[in-house]
């Protein structure tokens, strides 16, 4: 998707965005009986109005306010993913926006809402000519965005669509090997350093957790480093970003069922696709920040000399730990990357996983499960941004008790907990491999949908990244 500023609408299609009745009036080209007609529509409480000009189509939208401004924010984006299905439907090809309305952002998110609900993922459709949606560009009048609002836009939905496609590939394309081959594409593109660990790296380092899991596959792991370094920074030490890069989890040996279960685990490594998106949009934008990002990458299976419940293995740090459940392997992976994350000396660490059933049943498909040990200025930070982007987190304590629970009696520690809590104590394992301001998001209930709702499409989501990428952006500025 495009999207550019004109100085003038010309004769394409228009779409306007209005806060009042009395706005109509600014409507350049609107003539009395369509004015009348669309202040009829507006009394019938339609808050979208199309008026066809037989040469163009007019549009309006109708801004109304909800309870908090990020529900509006929200609702604007959602009549946005409704536009973009009528100008798809319709075989446009551009529109201009232009806003009349008092709120200043208004133009962008409904582009936003626009450009998210249009992504397609046809790489493997015979007829993916014949699917494709027509809209590719949306213009803004001078008043309705800046360049940079413009800019930033850009590299988000260009970012969120790369997250998506990540998640949308199969297994039989995006291996470990693969996944680091991709990354390293999005950093020649985006201008970031990309360094990947082969599998003989990943055993000489001794990282137990993710040589575990990957021994029940044909496939080599690999371990990628994204690396942003701008020459001036906000951070005198690095935010490091850690995802979870499960390329497909069968459960191992504790085998999950299927269907509704194993059958969407190619979304395993949404959190592999979440950090290579942020630090792609970051570099893009030319963030002041100094980040790095990891990503341990394996498939789990019961392939002929896979680790077995029982099992006690030696992670990367050191820890020992019994391994009871096959299946809570994204922990194991996740803990090496958090230890390797401990020579940079970080200033934040966030991590990103598809982690676990029970942070999906607890918030569904509607926020993220988070917690941690950071500050609360940046837990508070993170979740306006949260909010803001409609992409709500739900923190969760990490009391001690639970740490009790993840005790074994053969090792350090064992890779479960009990049968409840099973979020947090996932999240009090992670802890374990962590000296530093930390924050855990578990997106296992919002990473994939089975079906399009609103500008979410079916497939992969991208669920998480406008929410890390606002905080990013205005990192330190309060």
């Amino acid at each position: 998707m495009d999207f550019k500023i004109v100085q003038k609408a010309g004769k394409r299609h228009q779409l306007f965005i209005i806060d009042s009745v009395a706005a109509l009036a600014d409507i350049a080209g609107l003539s009395q009986e369509e004015s009348s007609f669309c202040k009829d529509k507006i009394k019938q409480e339609q808050n979208l109005i199309s008026v066809n000009q037989y040469e163009r189509w007019l549009f309006i939208y109708l801004i109304k306010d909800a309870k908090t401004s990020w529900q509006t924010s929200e609702n604007i984006r959602k009549a946005g993913a409704e536009l973009a299905a009528i100008f798809n439907k319709n075989k446009f090809t551009e529109i201009t926006l232009t806003n009349l309305s008092a709120a200043s952002q208004a133009a962008c998110l409904l582009a936003e809402g626009m450009a998210l609900a249009t992504y397609q993922f046809l790489k493997y459709r015979s007829d993916a000519k014949k699917k494709s949606n027509s809209l590719q560009t949306l213009y803004f009048t001078r008043q309705s965005a800046t360049v940079k609002e413009i800019e930033q836009l850009t590299a988000t939905v260009a970012a969120i669509f790369r997250a998506r496609d990540l998640v949308n590939e199969p297994l039989n394309y995006l291996s470990a090997t693969q996944l680091a081959k991709e990354i390293a594409a999005a950093g020649k593109e985006a201008g970031f350093k990309v360094t990947t660990l082969q599998k003989a790296q990943i055993v000489k380092e001794k990282m137990g957790g993710i040589l575990a899991v990957n021994r029940g596959s044909m496939e080599p792991p690999s371990f990628s480093i994204m690396e942003y370094k701008p020459a001036k920074s906000l951070n005198t030490q690095p935010i490091v970003l850690v995802g979870k890069g499960i390329v497909y989890d069968t459960g191992g040996l504790s085998l999950k069922p299927t269907p509704a279960s194993m059958d969407r685990m190619k979304s395993d490594m949404s959190g592999a696709a979440v950090v290579t998106a942020l630090m792609y949009a970051v570099a893009r934008m030319k963030l002041p920040l100094h980040l790095i990002a990891l990503v341990p990458a394996t498939d789990n299976r019961p392939g002929e000399n896979a680790y077995v419940p029982g099992d006690i293995i030696t992670m990367y740090s050191g820890t020992t730990v019994e391994v009871l459940n096959t299946d809570a392997e994204g922990r194991l992976v996740l803990a090496d990357a958090l230890h390797w994350a401990k020579r940079y000396k970080p200033e934040l660490v966030m991590d990103f996983a598809t982690l676990t059933g029970a942070a999906s049943v607890a918030v569904g498909e509607h926020g993220v499960v988070c917690m941690g040990t950071a500050a609360e200025t940046v837990k508070q930070a993170l979740k306006d941004s949260g909010f803001r982007q409609y992409e709500r987190l739900v923190e969760y304590p990490l009391w001690e008790e639970y740490g009790e629970m993840i005790k074994s009696e053969f090792a350090d520690l064992k890779n479960i907990g009990g049968p409840s809590g099973g979020a947090i104590t996932a999240g009090k394992f992670l802890e374990h491999f962590t000296d530093y301001p930390w924050m855990h998001f578990d997106i296992a209930g919002v990473s994939f949908s089975t079906a399009k709702k609103g500008y979410i499409p079916a497939g992969g989501t991208g669920y998480g990244i406008r929410m890390a990428l606002d905080f990013l952006i205005n990192y330190k500025k309060a």
